[in-house]
């Protein structure tokens, strides 16, 4: 197993990325022009989702990881199934936020060993804000104010009355409507993008459940962090904690909560 000194070096790289990413993806969004167009699953791609993917590859290519991206050629399971170590990116969560203009997307940057993500970096680049941690070494939410260390999160009763449940604005299915509805009183909470973890790291919601499409870019470094912190995000069908670098990148439908 890698050092934790190594992860926290490698953490660091992580931040610098994301920081210059950010820095990437405002200026396209306080432009006029964001050379908006579609990709092949018809989700939007801007400007500011390709900027952000090239600084960051650029900044983490000098750990001589592999890196693999949303924005980035796909490449072969055949060639990165036997990785040990690997950045994988996703350099602008939430670009229907982003066009929206509703600050809610994120810069997200995971550190993976085999299939499992151990150190992640969260940020929300309209707020400046920044979340980062890794196996062994805490997580921490970084502002204009500071950086303070964010508490493990004591186990959730998913009978007990009033429990804040994350709910996507744009993908509440009958899946969700059907589990939400078999909970004691529940309030729900909403945020775009990985934001959606940061509730549950923060301690401002209990339970997410998420019972449509997500790719493994979209949850690996919130996930990272969500492991420090004692929250499982629980494949709904095998009980088991989500993988990674699998052959098919699609996630599996997930629960997430402590």
């Amino acid at each position: 197993m890698m050092e934790i000194i190594e992860i926290n070096s490698l953490i660091q790289q992580a931040l610098e990325a994301a920081q210059k990413a950010c820095a990437a993806i405002l200026e396209v969004y306080h432009s006029e022009d964001f050379q908006t167009e579609a990709k092949g699953d018809q989700s939007p791609l801007t400007l500011a989702d390709k900027n952000a993917h090239q600084v960051i590859v650029e900044t983490l290519k000098l750990s001589g990881l592999p890196v693999l991206s949303e924005e980035g050629r796909a490449i072969p399971y055949r060639v990165r199934k036997d990785w040990e170590y690997f950045w994988l990116v996703d350099p602008l969560d939430g670009t229907k936020e982003f066009l929206k203009k509703n600050g809610e997307f994120t810069v997200n940057i995971a550190l993976i060993h085999r299939n499992t993500p151990v150190a992640g970096v969260v940020s929300i680049p309209v707020e400046g804000v920044t979340y980062y941690g890794g196996k062994g070494l805490g997580v921490f939410r970084e502002t204009a104010d500071g950086v303070i260390q964010l508490a493990n999160r004591g186990p959730v009763d998913l009978n007990t009355s009033g429990l804040r449940v994350v709910a996507s604005r744009s993908h509440m299915d009958e899946r969700t409507t059907t589990f939400i509805a078999s909970l004691n009183d529940p309030v729900l909470v909403s945020k775009g993008s990985s934001l959606k973890f940061m509730l549950l790291a923060d301690g401002e919601a209990d339970v997410y459940p998420r019972f449509a499409p997500t790719m493994e870019w979209d949850t690996a470094a919130p996930h990272a962090l969500l492991i420090e912190l004692g929250i499982r995000v629980i494949d709904t069908e095998t009980n088991e904690p989500l993988t990674y670098n699998k052959e098919n990148l699609l996630n599996p439908f997930f629960i997430a909560w402590a």
